[in-house]
């Protein structure tokens, strides 16, 4: 297994691997079942489970982390203790979810929160895609009132992005020049949880003026890795990502391998499932 350092791209400036390590499978959010959603939090709700995996990754150069993690206080500690262990940096996106009333109390709790995410080491801050969506006018192709978020990214310190679950948010956001670094779309090739056909979206990516991270490449289990993985990295630009998320050190080698053989168009190096049972 080649452990060359992962293919990067450029956010606003900074260098990230263009595989993202997703923490859907250390937070629990498993878009399967609750009891799949329970073991993920049985096996990974301590900093160390979190330090062992975000290792993993760190021998490839994989070194960029997403999730609302900014007041988690285990992930923010296995974070701490897989750079103290390795003397690598993670870069942190953060997908911050806050109240988006046109209030005064509200725009004061969403800058006190993007204000936290500065003090936890965040380098890029998206608005989640459910707070987003909430500002959208179709009619009008804006996002209203999303200046005043972005603007408070980057009065704090951070990159701003956009999570873009709505792929028409990608196409508003670069219509309207909106101060947009970088977007999340889901894109796998089972169409999981999208809003739109796989090819329509695929379009959205390619014509995006900004680096699109993908995320949900195996559909939450519903494509093993070898279909999953090598559609979306075949199918993107050489500045986009795709986030991965991985339940154990051992999947995340694999997923790192899976990928790697993807971008070079070779065959995996890696052990076969069992086939006894």
């Amino acid at each position: 297994m080649s452990h060359q350092p992962f293919p990067r791209t450029e956010v606003g400036g900074l260098s990230l691997s263009r595989m993202v390590i997703g923490t859907n499978n250390i937070m629990g959010g498993s878009h399967r079942t609750h009891a799949r959603d329970m073991h993920i939090r049985e096996i990974n709700h301590s900093a160390a489970a979190v330090a062992d995996i975000i290792e993993a990754y760190l021998e490839y150069g994989v070194d960029t982390i997403i999730g609302c993690l900014s007041k988690s206080r285990f992930a923010l500690d296995g974070i701490k203790l897989a750079e103290d262990r390795t003397g690598k940096k993670v870069y942190f996106i953060e997908l911050a979810f806050f109240d988006m009333s046109d209030t005064k109390e509200a725009l004061k709790a969403a800058d006190d929160y993007i204000k936290n995410c500065k003090k936890a080491g965040v380098h890029i801050c998206m608005p989640l895609h459910v707070c987003v969506e909430q500002l959208v006018n179709k009619q009008t192709r804006t996002i209203d009132r999303l200046a005043d978020y972005l603007y408070m990214i980057r009065e704090h310190g951070m990159i701003p992005g956009l999570s873009a679950h709505m792929p028409e948010i990608i196409e508003f956001a670069d219509e309207n020049e909106y101060d947009v670094e970088t977007y999340i779309q889901i894109y796998n090739a089972a169409g999981f949880l999208m809003q739109m056909e796989v090819e329509t979206v695929q379009k959205i990516i390619w014509k995006a003026k900004k680096p699109v991270l993908t995320i949900k490449p195996m559909a939450a289990g519903h494509l093993n890795p070898l279909v999953g993985l090598n559609f979306v990295w075949n199918t993107i630009r050489p500045q986009d990502m795709v986030a991965v998320g991985c339940m154990t050190p051992e999947e995340a080698h694999e997923t790192v391998e899976f990928s790697r053989a993807a971008l070079e168009r070779r065959l995996p190096v890696l052990d076969g499932r069992d086939h006894q049972y």
